[in-house]
């Protein structure tokens, strides 16, 4: 009896994120884009044979290092976050919002990185090359070494790649290039897993290292395919509010170091700068110690960072009070708000509340706790924290203070920073505390209050 060979119907294609359909329709069931399911062709061919392997497997041990070694791109806090500099051959995506200062950044990594005598091709698929040479004049980055490439077709950038063989290539940004064999408009989720694949491709056989500008999406996190963060080798995070001159740049992937480290710069109007330092930027300078504040040592993977915890509480005329947040979740602050009421005696039910964070620090961590609780119950005693002290510590709903981790990081970087007394969780080993300062446990709310409050004047 004759077999016969089945062939696999012709099925249908979005070209905008790959779901498949054995019928035509207009709108793709996945990403719900109208008009771009297509038909796609049969795939008959055998399935793929085994080849001549081009290289031949070596044993672990034998592989050469060297390969790895990195390389300094001259800021020194980009240095921290990918592990002590760029490897070679090493694609990096760098994301992060409109304006938060990517480009800015990449250009002066740029500049430096030309300053050594290495060349650096710059493609941007977004400005135009007056802009990006004004931006150049701005922040002091007119480097001959700096090659500019205004291009949105892969072709051309590839061709870029060739003749300038540079010793660094940045693109801004992926989601502008486009492929001419590739269906579908620039940016959208064919386009930009094909630009990602040819790109790495490229630098990874010339060993060059090479950042991509990536956008990203309303809920934050980066635009287009999942399988370009797969592709890379490293993922930094670009995070600063608009209204602020912070910002930190974090590793959310990195296949060279490690993802806990943090970056913190500061954007002026020259440019942006490394801050190895941060606590000037998170801690007032008034001369009058006043009532509501409290300051707290945060940990950022592995950076300690302070935070100064702000608090007003004032008489309410509304039926419901306000209560307004800034750097901090509100939903803390009212749990924090209903301990101190039904735990400690501060009843703030009647009464408007802000809290707010300086210098637009962001504090997630519930180690912040007791400074938060501080600074609200000082607020509304109008009694001020004693000089000099600081506290860390997560409260409970049973308003008691529980153990938080890093507790001799954040001891002693408060020192360092001229803390004297430091209001901590009681824990089954004793702190260390530098010469000079005070350690001073507690197990309750009422307790730290009672500790860190100046007393109330008779």
């Amino acid at each position: 009896m004759a077999t016969t060979t089945r062939r696999a119907a012709p099925g249908y294609r979005c070209t905008e994120c790959g779901w498949t359909a054995v019928k035509w329709v207009g709108r793709c069931g996945e990403c719900q884009a109208w008009g771009t399911v297509v038909e796609a062709a049969a795939s008959a061919g055998p399935a793929t044979k085994a080849t001549t392997a081009t290289t031949a497997a070596v044993p672990l041990p034998e592989v050469a290092t060297t390969a790895s070694a990195r390389r300094s791109t001259g800021v020194d806090e980009f240095d921290r976050v990918l592990g002590g500099g760029i490897v070679a051959g090493a694609a990096v995506l760098l994301a992060g919002e409109p304006g938060v200062g990517k480009s800015t950044l990449l250009l002066d990594v740029a500049a430096r990185t030309a300053r050594t005598g290495a060349t650096v091709l710059y493609v941007s698929g977004e400005e135009s090359a007056g802009q990006i040479r004004l931006r150049a004049e701005r922040i002091g980055a007119l480097e001959p070494g700096v090659l500019l490439a205004a291009e949105t077709d892969l072709g051309a950038v590839l061709a870029h790649i060739e003749e300038a063989d540079p010793a660094l290539l940045i693109v801004d940004s992926i989601q502008t290039i486009a492929s001419a064999e590739v269906d579908g408009t620039p940016g959208g989720v064919s386009q930009v897993r094909e630009v990602a694949q040819a790109l790495i491709q490229a630098v990874k056989k010339r060993g060059v290292p090479m950042v991509l500008v990536g956008h990203v999406t309303k809920d934050g996190s980066v635009a287009g395919p999942r399988i370009v963060e797969h592709l890379v080798d490293v993922v930094c995070q670009f995070e600063g509010d608009p209204h602020s001159q912070l910002r930190l740049l974090r590793a959310v992937k990195n296949r060279f170091g490690s993802v806990d480290e943090v970056g913190c710069f500061q954007l002026i109007d020259a440019g942006i700068e490394s801050v190895a330092d941060p606590s000037g930027l998170f801690l007032s300078r008034e001369g009058a110690h006043v009532a509501g504040t409290c300051a707290t040592i945060t940990v950022d993977g592995k950076r300690p960072l302070p935070a100064e915890i702000q608090a007003l509480v004032a008489p309410s005329v509304l039926s419901n009070p306000r209560r307004a947040t800034s750097g901090i979740d509100s939903s803390r602050v009212a749990m924090i708000l209903a301990v101190l009421h039904r735990r400690v005696g501060v009843a703030v039910a009647a009464d408007d509340v802000y809290v707010s964070t300086i210098g637009g620090a962001r504090v997630l961590e519930p180690a912040a706790d007791v400074a938060l609780a501080l600074a609200l119950a000082s607020a509304r005693s109008d009694r001020p924290v004693r000089e000099g002290w600081c506290a860390v510590g997560e409260v409970a709903l049973s308003g008691a203070v529980r153990p938080v981790s890093a507790l001799s990081q954040r001891v002693a970087e408060a020192a360092r920073l001229g803390f004297t007394d430091i209001v901590v969780p009681v824990t089954g080993r004793p702190v260390s505390a530098p010469a000079g300062v005070t350690i001073h446990p507690v197990e309750q709310l009422a307790e730290a209050v009672q500790k860190a409050l100046v007393p109330a004047s008779r």
